[in-house]
């Protein structure tokens, strides 16, 4: 090896062994290597561009370190993700990739990607000064956890943000902008338990006050006291329990009143709402079956000009320079109905009664599920049918309702409503069940007689024993006698005594009411008159002319309580909790 070559090489291994953007005086090293030819020099160009791009590195890695230390401390005065939230405005925007949801069809389909869901705030609470977490509802018990956690950058999410979303109030109803993501261990606080929203964005569309006259733990606790009677104020207060939704306790959140008075939150929890939507359910399987077998909806009038049916428990009520009544029964009107021509009919309404009974099983308004139909043969035709449609919904909301009734059955705990087998229904006559109270009821009733109206503790008792005999919650009892049956009731043509007309029971409790009615007018009158009723008064002669005007087939129906049926069905305290608003002889609010 020459003097040059050994020389180049030197250089060569100087300038690889010293990068020049850390030592730069190994630079002009190079300049001997200018003699020793091209590699050399290709060399030193080499290292010296490395030397500047290291350099050019190091500089925008500390401009970077600059920026970013910068922005902490501008974070810290100034909220980089204010227009993230706030009050909801008409200016407000999400993005515009946001999907809208709903927790009942959340799935894997949507993690990682943008969401947008409004709901109701259902608790808040924060986790230190970077994070919070928060319940968020939808309708019935349908939650998810959300999280709201500052970025290092102050953006999309600030301390700010994070301290503003945890303080905002229980059951206000907000919007939020959020990515999907699964937890890594199920949220059980919330029914979606899966996934949870990690949320960007939050604005309030509607505030809820401070303090909330009931909560919703509160109002998703059990009811004890129905009593329409205000509560002294200090009582209020000791029975009111701020335990936690799910946590029992020995004494009642709130009263009904407090409930009633409270209705939105009332509406809110979820047993009310599971409640709601077994009754529409049971309304439904009630218009389907009918439909399905040739009856027609029609409607009845409310305001009427007599009373339907002669008794003082009618609602009275100016009627420009005349007096009307509300319509206690839409009876009259099915008839009418069947005399113009239809062969089956129903309707579904409002029914009024001015009795001041104040109890868990009475109202002044409820909701009758009433039917009419002609006879061919028999009168049971009727009393089966209503037989069968109520059979109907029993077997039916078992599995469209099945959640729902799951989620009362855990506020107000119930044994499973008892149904006959198929060809095994059970159909007493009213004499039948007499004889079983004196025979196997309690000594209270060992004496009751075949010819009186049953009480409500005859019939609670019957239902008790109809239940260890026969094993079943519902049964029939037939041929009422006369005189606990309405004038347009149809004797039983081979004994006076009693009538074609029956009864429909749940847990004991009665729920349907039907017969057969009577279709010939001079039957009609003379029955009237031994009712002790004037033919000619107002509201019955219109009646009796009904059946003068052209000639009507034997008919009959029933008219069940819509309110009973859900509330002795689920089994629950009062019927006032099955009624959307309830009404009573001393309350008339909401």
């Amino acid at each position: 090896m020459n003097k040059d070559t050994k020389l180049g090489t030197d250089v060569q291994i100087l300038a690889s062994d010293h990068p020049p953007a850390e030592t730069p005086v190994e630079t002009p090293a190079a300049a001997p290597a200018a003699e020793g030819g091209e590699i050399s020099k290709k060399a030193a160009k080499k290292a010296e561009a490395k030397a500047k791009k290291e350099a050019e590195k190091a500089r925008k890695a500390a401009e970077r370190a600059a920026a970013q230390a910068a922005t902490a401390s501008a974070a810290q005065t100034q909220d980089l993700a204010i227009d993230n939230y706030g009050q909801e405005t008409h200016e407000t925007k999400l993005s515009p990739d946001a999907i809208e949801i709903n927790l009942k069809t959340l799935g894997d389909e949507h993690v990682g990607k943008t969401v947008e869901l409004r709901a109701w705030i259902q608790n808040a609470r924060m986790q230190g000064a970077k994070m919070a977490f928060v319940e968020l509802r939808e309708e019935g018990n349908w939650a998810i956890q959300g999280i709201v956690a500052a970025n290092p950058e102050g953006t999309p999410v600030s301390r700010q943000m994070v301290k503003w979303v945890g303080a905002i109030a229980p059951e206000s109803f907000v919007v939020v902008e959020a990515t999907v993501e699964k937890p890594l261990e199920p949220v059980k606080s919330c029914r979606v338990k899966n996934y949870e929203l990690h949320i960007t964005k939050c604005f309030v569309h509607a505030a809820a006050p401070a303090m909330l006259g009931m909560t919703l733990a509160a109002a998703n606790r059990p009811i004890a006291n129905f009593s329409d009677e205000e509560a002294p104020v200090e009582e209020g207060v000791e029975k009111l329990s701020i335990a936690p939704a799910g946590e029992t306790t020995g004494t009642p959140a709130a009263t009904m009143l407090t409930h009633l008075d409270n209705i939105v939150m009332h509406k809110r929890s979820a047993v009310q709402q599971a409640i709601a939507d077994i009754r529409a359910e049971m309304k439904e399987l009630y218009r389907s079956y009918l439909r399905s077998h040739g009856f027609k909806e029609f409607e009845p009038p409310c305001l009427i000009a007599a009373a339907s049916e002669g008794g003082a428990n009618v609602f009275r009520l100016p009627y420009f320079e005349k007096e009307a009544f509300l319509a206690q029964s839409p009876q009259f009107y099915k008839q009418i109905e069947i005399a113009g021509g239809r062969k089956r009919v129903f309707s579904i309404g409002p029914v009024f009664r001015a009795e001041n009974s104040n109890t868990p099983r009475h109202m002044t308004e409820f909701t009758g599920l009433d039917m009419e139909m002609e006879i061919k043969k028999d009168y049971r035709e009727v009393l089966h049918m209503l037989e069968g449609v109520l059979l109907h919904i029993f077997r039916n909301i078992k599995e469209r309702c099945a959640e729902e009734i799951a989620l009362v059955r855990s506020v107000y705990p119930s044994e499973e409503f008892l149904l006959p087998e198929d060809g095994r229904e059970i159909r007493l006559t009213f004499a039948e069940g007499q004889k079983l109270l004196r025979e196997e009821g309690p000594e209270e009733f060992r004496n009751v007689s075949d010819d009186e109206d049953m009480s409500t503790p005859q019939e609670k008792a019957l239902g008790a024993l109809v239940r260890k005999k026969y094993g079943t919650d519902f049964y029939i009892l037939d041929k009422f006698p006369e005189s606990a049956r309405p004038f347009y009731a149809k004797e039983d043509p081979t004994n006076r005594n009693v009538t074609n007309a029956y009864d429909l029971f749940m847990r004991g409790q009665e729920i349907c009411s039907g017969g057969q009615r009577i279709n010939d007018p001079v039957e009609l009158e003379a029955r009237i008159r031994a009712k002790g009723v004037d033919p000619a008064s107002p509201g019955i002669k219109e009646y009796v002319d009904i059946f003068r005007q052209a000639g009507v087939p034997a008919h009959g129906g029933g008219g069940i309580g819509l309110d009973r049926v859900v509330a002795w069905y689920l089994n629950l305290p009062s019927v006032h909790l099955a009624a959307f608003y309830p009404r009573t002889p001393k309350r008339l609010l909401p």
